[in-house]
């Protein structure tokens, strides 16, 4: 795989094949995957018409996928986000023809921060489809100054993510689309550990912090989802503890080296979790985050 002009990763059929997937699903013990197109292939820096060309490829494979294995996959799709316009008509077509629940889209849009007035269209119609949303980290601030040691994708993902979180929530995005139902990746990044830290700066300098929005960032736990994958025990615990056990789904992070190769062995090792926590972290609040009935499964 190529980024720009240079080589990114090699990637393998288990990307693309489906069927390489059910037998490392099988493998892992993973009864359902939720599929959805790399983040290096959202292609929000090409042309409008280019990306859209690009989100439509994207979509129908993982909807052929989901076509070929329907008791085992779901997909949610791709679309051109440097076009608004364009952005929203491949979403109704993700959900209204494809039948796809939601969407994944990037933690920023050629650096505009998920904030900016210019997507609030985008979240309107989100809403009213009921189209749910995973927000991924990707183009990471600060990434020409850390390259060495991984750093972007150790420390800039984190980082990523509580951007976008606070963006949304300072910028009066969940305020004024309440019902959009939005879940952010990798444990929320740094967001559940710097909440502390953000609500502070909200008391201390409202003339900063809430100068859109003038709720207290706090009483947004609880209003969208993230996932669980965390690598470590007590870091587990601390999100269900701080964000909720009704707001964490099971992420994997499959195939890629960053991922959990076993998917959801963290939660089921948790001595300390319930068999009733566990199912909602596991799958049930996954459910509920797509507004889809796992009977369809069974």
């Amino acid at each position: 795989m190529i980024k720009g002009d240079k080589f990114f990763r090699e990637v393998e059929e288990n990307c693309w094949d489906p069927n390489a997937r059910t037998k490392e699903m099988d493998m892992t013990e993973v009864g359902v995957q939720v599929l959805s197109t790399i983040p290096v292939l959202f292609n929000y820096w090409a042309k409008p018409e280019h990306g859209l060309e690009t989100s439509r490829f994207f979509n129908d494979h993982i909807a052929q996928c989901v076509d070929l294995h329907p008791t085992r996959f779901v997909g949610i799709g791709t679309v051109p986000l440097q076009d608004v316009d364009m952005a929203i008509k491949e979403m109704e077509r993700c959900v209204k023809e494809l039948k796809m629940p939601g969407l994944e889209i990037g933690s920023n849009i050629n650096n505009k921060n998920l904030n900016d007035p210019y997507f609030d269209p985008f979240w309107q119609a989100a809403e009213e489809l009921g189209c749910c949303l995973f927000i991924h980290p990707w183009e990471m601030m600060g990434e020409d100054l850390m390259k060495r040691y991984w750093l972007p994708w150790l420390v800039g993902m984190p980082a990523e993510t509580a951007r976008a979180i606070s963006s949304m929530i300072f910028g009066g995005v969940f305020e004024r689309f309440p019902k959009l139902r939005v879940a952010f990746a990798h444990g929320g990044g740094s967001f559940p550990f710097t909440i502390g830290r953000i609500e502070h700066g909200f008391n201390v300098r409202p003339d900063l912090c809430a100068i859109d929005n003038d709720v207290n960032p706090r009483n947004y736990i609880g209003k969208f989802w993230i996932d669980a994958l965390t690598h470590d025990d007590k870091a587990l615990e601390y999100i269900v503890d701080i964000m909720g056990e009704d707001k964490i789904c099971m992420g994997s992070d499959y195939p890629f080296p960053l991922g959990e190769h076993h998917p959801g062995k963290l939660i089921e090792s948790m001595d300390s979790f319930s068999q009733q926590l566990k199912d909602k972290l596991l799958y049930e609040n996954a459910l509920e985050w797509m507004g889809i009935d796992g009977s369809r499964f069974k």
